[in-house]
């Protein structure tokens, strides 16, 4: 009797768990240039760079748990607290449609900064780096870094923990210096 109330107990346990992990909504990343900041209304309006919504509500308790990668969240401003206009910034966000809500922001700075949309030609973990073949079929290179934030369909990462398979289409924001393009953020993209 006693081993089967254990197991009764461990079943239990295993289902509230697996229920709580699958309610945590997934937080994903775009990229964009702050155009105006409404605190009275808690809201954001972002000139995205894949040209969707730009309206985007500050987080609210009731929204329930999120599933944030802890490094991505550390290195942004909660969006009730970030204050900046006219800057470039990833946009860490859940929801989909005209109205999204925004978590927390990355602020990029003014610029300049490299745009980029093609297909994943190699991606070399060991060397960090990836290379993509954009639309007039050239190649271009990108080293990541431990700060390179990639959205998934898990949600987003950084830290190299993640994976781009050959043939995959992305969308990248990248800074330039002495010529070496550093991915700052790798997400999905149509062509």
């Amino acid at each position: 009797m006693k081993l089967l109330s254990r197991a009764a107990f461990f079943v239990t346990c295993l289902f509230l768990t697996s229920t709580l992990a699958q309610a945590q909504t997934r937080v994903h990343a775009l990229s964009g240039t702050v155009t105006t900041i409404r605190p009275k209304i808690q809201m954001t309006e972002i000139d995205t760079d894949n040209e969707t919504s730009a309206h985007f509500q500050w987080l609210k308790k009731s929204d329930g748990p999120l599933s944030f990668d802890k490094n991505v969240s550390n290195d942004a401003t909660p969006a009730e607290k970030f204050t900046t206009s006219n800057t470039h910034v990833i946009v860490y966000y859940f929801g989909e449609g005209v109205v999204r809500t925004v978590v927390a922001l990355r602020d990029l700075g003014t610029g300049p900064l490299e745009k980029s949309v093609g297909t994943v030609v190699k991606f070399n973990r060991h060397d960090h780096l990836l290379t993509i073949r954009n639309s007039t079929g050239g190649e271009v290179l990108f080293h990541l870094d431990p700060k390179t934030v990639v959205d998934t369909s898990d949600g987003v990462s950084q830290g190299f923990k993640y994976d781009l398979t050959k043939g995959e289409t992305v969308r990248i924001i990248a800074s330039q210096t002495n010529g070496e393009k550093t991915a700052l953020l790798i997400s999905p993209a149509i062509l």
